[in-house]
């Protein structure tokens, strides 16, 4: 089989591709509650205040705090309570010098009062509280806007909408927003040697179960796209070249696990136009791209590594997405060693400020993925990290 006569170096290649891949421009109009996950396709700024009013923080008494001052445990403040109100009702009453309302929390604050005393810190006795501490004016008080301002961006264009996200739109009054398209993502599985169902006689000659292509589903759902399935082809260059003709039609990017190296029945990258070929990644070396095509690995390891290490960033770069990858920092249980001039993907387990690398190893060894949570990646100028040493996990 014919080797790469040079590799390019993964962030050079990274920064190739993005450069090459364009933002779709489309957008929908969706109600907000089939928008999670979706990208904002435009600034959303507040049509209120929130909290639309002064507003009690705690279950209490809405006094006038200078009211309270002299107020302590062994010498309380008498103070007559002229009403009282439930969740959602508003008193009509003013609160003069002398007296409160008892109110609970997110009611509106009475006329000329300016403090909440929380009902824990009263004695009461009939129409009677008895103050046993004093409150500052504003104690105990959301004031109106003090959350969000009438007018203020809440949200930006690009952000990854999360359940926070929908409950504070759903807060200000938004009841349908506009997000990007999603990229339709072609994935075409190819080799001889799979099959897609159980089959001890084929599996006995030497075929194993196709897994590429539900993995790239999920993953292709979890970051932004609406993955197209073009199903399983055989090692036939016409059938090759016919799904991915297919695909570039129909698709804003396009997956091709198998066929990416230069054996005798490698096909795909035959068929693209490919800006580089062969990369210093570890795993997933001979990944290819161009026009919008990745030409990846047949083994699920190194499409997993190559899907994080590229195919994210090309999702999030089509989608419009401001996205940045979760990181932590965490100690190194175990050495981790690699050779100069290679990225490396090294699958780890975080757990409280830990990274664990999993010992096993290869391309073809999915339990290893399951096993794992996150990532390190070892630059191509680093001969790996030492244990104890600190890095940056990226969490799945």
């Amino acid at each position: 089989m014919r080797e790469f006569k040079q590799l390019t170096p993964y962030r050079k290649a990274l920064e190739m591709m993005l450069n090459d891949i364009k933002e779709i421009e489309e957008t929908e109009e969706l109600p907000l509650d089939e928008t999670l996950g979706r990208v904002l396709a435009e600034d959303i700024e507040s049509p209120i205040d929130l909290p639309p009013f002064d507003r009690s923080a705690v279950d209490g008494y809405a006094v006038r705090a200078e009211d309270t001052f002299q107020a302590r445990e062994y010498s309380p403040v008498e103070l007559e309570v002229i009403d009282e109100i439930t969740a959602g009702m508003e008193s009509k009453k003013e609160v003069t010098n002398g007296k409160a309302v008892k109110l609970m929390t997110g009611n509106k604050m009475p006329k000329s009062a300016n403090a909440v005393i929380e009902q824990e810190k009263v004695k009461k006795e009939g129409n009677k509280i008895y103050v046993l501490r004093p409150v500052a004016p504003g104690q105990n008080v959301a004031f109106k806007g003090e959350d969000v301002k009438k007018g203020e961006v809440v949200l930006k264009k690009g952000q990854i909408l999360r359940p926070q996200d929908l409950g504070l739109l759903k807060g200000i009054g938004i009841k349908r927003i506009t997000v990007k398209r999603k990229p339709k993502v072609g994935i075409i599985v190819t080799g001889d040697e799979l099959i897609e169902e159980p089959d001890e006689e084929a599996l006995n000659r030497g075929k194993i179960l196709e897994s590429n292509s539900v993995m790239l589903k999920g993953l292709v759902r979890q970051y932004f796209g609406e993955p197209v399935f073009y199903g399983v082809i055989p090692d036939n260059e016409e059938l090759i070249g016919r799904a991915i003709e297919k695909a570039k039609r129909e698709c804003d990017l396009v997956l091709i696990t198998g066929g990416s190296a230069f054996g005798e029945k490698d096909y795909a990258h035959k068929f693209v136009k490919l800006l580089f070929h062969g990369c210093s990644n570890k795993p997933g070396r001979p990944i290819g791209y161009g026009e919008t095509i990745f030409v990846m690995s047949g083994y699920p390891v190194a499409v997993f590594a190559q899907f994080h290490l590229y195919i994210k960033y090309a999702l999030a770069k089509l989608a419009g997405a401001n996205y940045k990858p979760m990181k932590v920092k965490a100690r190194l249980k175990e050495k981790v060693p690699s050779s100069l001039g290679r990225h490396e993907f090294v699958k780890v387990y975080y757990e409280d400020g830990k990274a664990y690398p999993i010992r096993k190893k290869g391309s073809g060894i999915i339990s290893a993925l399951v096993g794992s949570n996150g990532y390190i990646e070892v630059p191509e100028d680093s001969e790996g990290y030492k244990e104890g040493e600190e890095v940056w996990v990226t969490l799945y």
